[in-house]
């Protein structure tokens, strides 16, 4: 294929000349077709309503179909230089995702007076029935243009609600809120992300915080929280120990932060005569949905051990095996990652991972499928992974990143946020209950409900796990 573009210029077109070009539509396609345009359209946006709604399928879909016309125009023939004076479309066929379509023009008729063709436009899909048709008129160019192709940025999509936000949402609707006690609700984001979950479905909240300060958040954030049950304290210390020992009483099922420290919670929960410990260490799970990743990438632990040993790393794993489990998504590929993919007895982390390993071939880890050391590329490329020599089960398709001590979870994690906009649904496990807590930066959005339904969800794992 040539790296240039070259016109055709009027007196180098004959009648029945024709170019083509074809594309298969994507959802991007339709997506980035609604950024430019403006044109949120359910039929177009929304697969449910689209279906039932054949007619906005053949009009929004067509006219993507058509911008195919003007692609052949621009860069074929006439090519650059062309001067588009006149259309006319008829959208005889609906398109949909996955189709091959076919855009042809074929000279019908020279103008010489004016340098104008007419020419007659036809869309045909994979099976080779006609989507478009019509005819465009335009001034050809006269004078002989030869370019070198310009390369294309990359689009990227960012969305909020993503695939695995909706798988969430999906897994959900067949369970019942779990009631949670929402720790020191006093700023938009905690209590307005709690009122947003319960809207959804997902969690039951009882909110625990000075009263006063919860309902003034409510009033100047207009939110309506007289449903809920408000239990009072002085302050986010007091707001704490009351809601582990409402968990522990089993009152709720849940805990989640609010506008205070995370240290200041933990506290609370690990507390050994009134807290909620188990014979597991506690650890934090972060779940992102990376769209230019095959899957969702699970992050662990970048909130709770500053310094992990191997004891400890061990809990942290299991813990997010678990989840992964809670979640139904098979069988986990667990990397453990540090600076290299060898064993460097220098490098602690790599000794760490080895032991690790071993530890799942002897059954002390179950349910995940472990390896490491793995350097990030290898863990998550494939490319990466075979340039190294790398043969394994777990490298460039991990679903868990094990980091080697708090300080690299955290940074990967705020280097995810604030250079690609990624947010991650965050939940403590290994209490008696789990505990949702994301970033302080966190707004209300996608990312709160989207850790209550992680709550939700492995909330519901505990309970049949204790009845099994």
């Amino acid at each position: 294929m040539s790296d240039c573009i070259e016109n055709k210029i009027f007196s180098e077109i004959e009648v029945g000349d024709s170019a083509s070009v074809s594309h298969i539509l994507t959802i991007k396609d339709i997506q980035l077709f609604a950024i430019m345009s403006g044109d949120v359209n359910p039929a177009h946006l929304d697969e449910e309503y689209a279906k039932s709604d054949m007619f906005h399928e053949i009009i929004g879909h067509g006219m993507w179909s058509g911008a195919l016309i003007s692609t052949v125009l621009g860069t074929q023939l006439p090519g650059p230089g062309t001067i588009y004076l006149e259309q006319t479309l008829k959208f005889t066929r609906p398109v949909k995702v996955g189709d091959k379509v076919t855009a042809t023009v074929s000279v019908r008729e020279k103008i010489v007076e004016k340098n104008q063709l007419i020419l007659d436009c036809v869309c045909a899909n994979q099976d080779g029935k006609q989507v478009v048709v019509g005819q465009a008129t335009v001034i050809a160019p006269t004078e002989k243009v030869k370019r070198k192709k310009i390369a294309l940025p990359s689009v990227e999509f960012k969305n909020d609600e993503g695939r695995f936000y909706q798988e969430l949402m999906t897994k959900c609707k067949s369970l019942e809120a779990v009631a949670t006690a929402i720790v020191h609700p006093v700023d938009g984001a905690s209590l307005g992300g709690a009122v947003e979950a319960a809207e959804a479905g997902i969690i039951a909240p009882v909110l625990v915080g000075p009263e006063h300060k919860i309902r003034a958040i409510a009033e100047a954030e207009n939110l309506d929280i007289s449903q809920f049950k408000l239990i009072s304290t002085k302050h986010s210390h007091e707001a704490a120990e009351v809601s582990v020992a409402l968990a522990k009483r089993g009152e709720v099922q849940a805990l989640m932060k609010g506008k205070l420290h995370t240290d200041e919670l933990m506290a609370a929960v690990i507390d050994k005569a009134n807290g909620l410990r188990t014979e597991r260490r506690m650890s934090h799970v972060f779940a992102l949905d990376v769209p230019s990743y095959e899957k969702p990438l699970f992050l662990t632990d970048a909130a709770i051990n500053i310094s992990p040993n191997l004891a400890v790393k061990k809990d942290i794993v299991q813990n997010a095996i678990d989840l992964f489990l809670a979640l139904d998504r098979g069988t986990p590929k667990v990397a453990i990652v540090s600076a290299v993919e060898t064993v460097n007895e220098s490098i602690p982390s790599t000794l760490d991972a080895t032991a690790l390993c071993k530890m799942a071939e002897r059954g002390q880890i179950i349910g995940g499928i472990l390896d490491g050391p793995l350097g990030l590329d290898n863990a998550i490329s494939e490319a990466a992974a075979q340039a190294k020599g790398i043969v394994s089960q777990v490298a460039g398709h991990a679903d868990i990143i094990v980091v080697p001590d708090l300080e690299a979870g955290n940074m990967l994690y705020k280097q995810f946020g604030y250079l690609f906009g990624i947010e991650g649904a965050g939940i403590v496990l290994g209490a008696s209950v789990p505990i949702i807590l994301t970033s302080r930066a966190a707004g209300r959005g996608a990312t709160r409900i989207s850790s209550c339904a992680l709550g939700l969800i492995y909330a519901n794992y505990l309970r049949n796990k204790s009845l099994s």
